[in-house]
């Protein structure tokens, strides 16, 4: 596609949103971002901004004005209410798709989640294992999948991508908790040995293979990917390459997975930790999907190692401290309030 589009994202002033907002830029395309938060980016010029909730469906019909693709990536996450989680993730996902259609869109790109794995029995996990969700996010991100496959039996072309956790520039959130730690000289305590692999994608990555579901023919690309890291070694080697990096001498520090596990279900019940059950309760387990699918439809080649991704963040996190320091909230695009794991940052 050398042809310029008019691309809307949704969730547009998110982590994925001004990621891929600078992507497509680059090579040329029109953006238009509809947003519940304000786009404050230095590229705000150069972007046609909605502020409105995907959930008002006069919001989505005005930005989807003269709109070529939609690449859809807001979504409610798993520290917003449940109520929030289920209208906007379902809801709003259905809006979405109902105004692209009517709006005869090209194609519409879901970005979905491995969460609609759950906590499964083995892996690598393909696309065609069956979705179990786990909290509230899970159950909706495949609840939102089905809104898309809806749309895609009526003849729209519609690309699922199921991205593992993805960093890079602007990413903070429960991250930004081992970069500070890391950064103040910390070792790191680990749930479990660490010598589980648990892959991570660097959003770089990510916004390769939505290009890809944006240019390649559609008959190719109207299907759902597994996208991930390819090169990924254990949790412990992958997060030691980070405090090895910050270069202070310290190291991961693996603790007996249950007590640690109990622990942090007592502080969230408590509201006194970030972490949340999908968080705590896969950390210490193996975690990896096959991108065999991905390598073969689309071409797609990830650039970045976990070790790469990580180091990447970190720097990006040491680069631009000074600009959300003192910022809290339960979004990726800043650092989650620590709470009592500020005190166990002390002991490390």
């Amino acid at each position: 596609m050398s042809e310029s589009k008019t691309v809307l994202i949704t969730g547009g002033a998110g982590f994925l949103g001004i990621n891929l907002t600078r992507y497509l830029l680059a090579r040329g395309h029109r953006v238009v971002s509809l947003d519940i938060a304000d786009f404050d980016y230095p590229e705000r010029d150069r972007v046609v901004i909605h502020k409105g909730d995907i959930r008002d469906r006069a919001a989505v019909d005005r930005a989807m004005q003269g709109v070529e693709i939609v690449v859809h990536t807001a979504a409610a996450l798993p520290l917003y209410s449940e109520a929030d989680i289920f209208s906007t993730d379902i809801d709003g996902t259905r809006n979405v798709f109902e105004s692209a259609f009517a709006h005869h869109v090209e194609r519409a790109i879901q970005i979905s989640s491995t969460a609609v794995y759950g906590v499964p029995d083995h892996h690598p996990l393909y696309e065609t294992d069956p979705l179990i969700g786990v909290g509230p996010y899970g159950k909706a991100k495949i609840e939102a999948e089905r809104v898309c496959e809806a749309f895609r039996a009526r003849g729209m072309c519609v690309p699922i991508i199921r991205p593992k956790s993805f960093i890079g520039p602007e990413r903070l959130g429960v991250f930004a908790l081992f970069y500070d730690w890391a950064k103040d000289g910390r070792g790191f305590p680990m749930i479990g040995s660490g010598n589980n692999r648990y892959q991570l994608l660097d959003v770089e990555d990510l916004c390769d293979a939505i290009y890809l579901c944006m240019t390649l023919d559609r008959d190719v690309v109207n299907d759902t990917f597994n996208i991930g890291a390819k090169v990924f070694t254990t949790m412990r080697e992958d997060y030691q390459a980070v405090l090895d990096y910050a270069g202070k001498g310290k190291k991961i520090v693996p603790f007996p997975a249950r007590p640690v596990v109990l622990a942090l279900k007592i502080l969230e019940a408590l509201k006194l930790s970030p972490l949340y059950a999908w968080v705590y309760e896969t950390a210490s387990k193996d975690s990896f999907v096959s991108i065999e699918k991905a390598e073969q439809k689309l071409g797609f080649a990830p650039k970045y190692s976990n070790k790469d991704a990580l180091i990447r963040n970190y720097q990006w996190y040491l680069d631009n401290l000074k600009h959300f320091e003192g910022q809290r909230g339960v979004s990726h695009r800043v650092p989650w309030s620590q709470g009592a794991l500020k005190l166990a940052k002390l002991f490390f």
